[in-house]
């Protein structure tokens, strides 16, 4: 496949597309010494600022900067708009669809999901088997990774219902580019993306429990600083205006949780979690963490919390149920999905399997429950060697498996010393579930810096743009 064959998001041959035609004019007018400039002052204030990530199992240099470029990505706003009712379209059959498995079961019940794929995944919680959170919201902060092929080709990649990271970097990534480049913003409408947590707080706050008397307090609930979000639960918690804690500031008395401060114990509302389920309770999880609270289980289930997004939520972004998200949309909301999925086999199914298997070289291959773009295969890129060991590991345990097409993701410009160019992208927008559902109008493009590389991951290297939505 050629660069030729993907789309080119600001390019149509030799000209411009009318989204990035004020953004043509600016890098036109702009020589290369004074760009040069404006990227090393970028890169400078993200050092500044402490914009780094963790990158597990590198022992060498395991705290890095993320690459930013200072190319925006622009969205107008009919294309948006598409993507605003598919995502919340899908943000509320997957709460509806966790609510379920969790209750009645009625999906599974029909046969349009297989029982297994639900009730043995390894992220199926039965801590919280009949248990009904307010507003029967379980995931309340959903990252729907997108990619493009086309003009009106976009196509989802997979849902993250958990705890979906980068919302930071959408916003610094905002602050840098206004800081640097104030004259290009004066000459484009671009919808603001600096009120997400405003948005954040009033989700949680809609979505407080019933036990909860006057204004809600909220606070993020940490792993602590060799997290590799930390920069993120600590952004958020200053920008919300609430405390950041770790497991150990917290304690069950009763039937309520308190925060230990200077003043003497204040009971919590909501905890913004951003912790594993795994490590929230170890008196109901792992025995041997350190990180959550023991006893807080037993407060959320009396209704005495509200823990965001809920203990259990991570089996509706598991990469096998993904591939039945069009089927919720229509078993609980009875609509044509808005957003497609991008074509999967699941190798746990023997026809999908054997094809999977005989067509390696060309698909790109994921575990089930995996992420940051760890324990992948994308076949074109790689060896035979590396082909021939991923088949045994398939083999091995083919249900933790998935497949799909190599797509033609589009490309956007990156600014490069010798002059603009381009590199494939992905798009994760940030929607909010509580008393209403909101969509932040913007979302972190994740950008393959290396030329021609498909993987967008900063764990794999990948870097960051601003993403502009453009007002009407």
């Amino acid at each position: 496949m050629t660069e030729k064959t993907f789309f080119n998001e600001m390019f149509d041959g030799d000209e411009v597309r009318i989204p990035y035609q004020k953004v043509d004019e600016w890098l036109t007018n702009a020589s290369h010494l004074s760009l040069a400039r404006k990227q090393e002052q970028a890169d400078a204030l993200f050092h500044q600022l402490g914009i780094t990530f963790i990158v597990y199992g590198d022992e060498s240099d395991a705290e890095r900067l993320i690459p930013f470029d200072i190319v925006p990505r622009v969205f107008t706003a009919t294309e948006w708009s598409k993507l605003e009712r598919g995502i919340k379209q899908r943000a509320r059959a997957l709460n509806a669809f966790l609510w379920d498995v969790y209750n009645r079961g009625e999906i599974v019940k029909s046969g349009k999901i297989p029982a297994r794929l639900v009730y043995q995944n390894e992220a199926y919680e039965r801590s919280v088997v009949g248990f009904s959170p307010s507003q029967k919201i379980f995931s309340h902060i959903i990252g729907t990774d997108l990619v493009r092929t086309g003009r009106d080709d976009f196509y989802v990649l997979e849902d993250n219902c958990r705890t979906p990271s980068g919302v930071s970097y959408m916003m610094e990534n905002r602050e840098a580019m206004m800081r640097l480049f104030p004259n290009l913003f004066k000459s484009n409408r671009i919808r603001p993306v600096d009120q997400y947590p405003n948005m954040l707080r009033r989700t949680l706050s809609s979505v407080a429990p019933d036990k909860c008397e006057g204004s809600p307090v909220i606070v993020v609930l940490t792993p602590g600083s060799f997290n590799s979000a930390y920069f993120e639960h600590s952004f958020l918690a200053d920008q919300m205006g609430v405390e950041l804690v770790e497991g150990r500031d917290l304690y069950v008395h009763g039937d309520f949780v308190y925060m230990r401060t200077t003043q003497g114990p204040k009971k919590v509302d909501v905890i913004y979690r951003r912790i594993d389920d795994e490590f929230i309770d170890p008196l109901c999880f792992n025995p041997n963490s350190m990180l959550g609270v023991p006893g807080l289980m037993n407060v959320y289930r009396s209704g005495g919390v509200q823990i965001c997004s809920a203990p259990g939520a991570g089996v509706a972004d598991d990469k096998a149920v993904y591939t039945y998200v069009p089927e919720m949309i229509r078993f609980y909301l009875g609509e044509e999905p808005i957003l497609n999925n991008v074509p999967t086999w699941r190798c746990s199914e023997k026809d999908d399997l054997a094809y999977v298997l005989d067509n390696l070289a060309e698909l790109v291959v994921k575990e089930v429950h995996g992420s940051g773009g760890y324990g992948m295969l994308v076949g074109p890129a790689s060896t035979k060697a590396e082909i021939a060991a991923y088949r045994l590991r398939i083999l091995e345990d083919p249900d933790d498996f998935i497949a799909q097409p190599t797509l033609a993701l589009s490309t956007t410009p990156i600014y490069q010393e010798s002059g603009l160019a381009p590199r494939h992208v992905d798009l994760r927008p940030y929607c909010l579930v509580g008393k209403d559902i909101e969509l932040c109008p913007g979302g972190l493009t994740r950008v393959a810096m290396t030329e021609g590389s498909l993987v967008v991951n900063s764990s794999q290297g990948g870097g960051v743009k601003d993403t502009w939505v453009l007002s009407e």
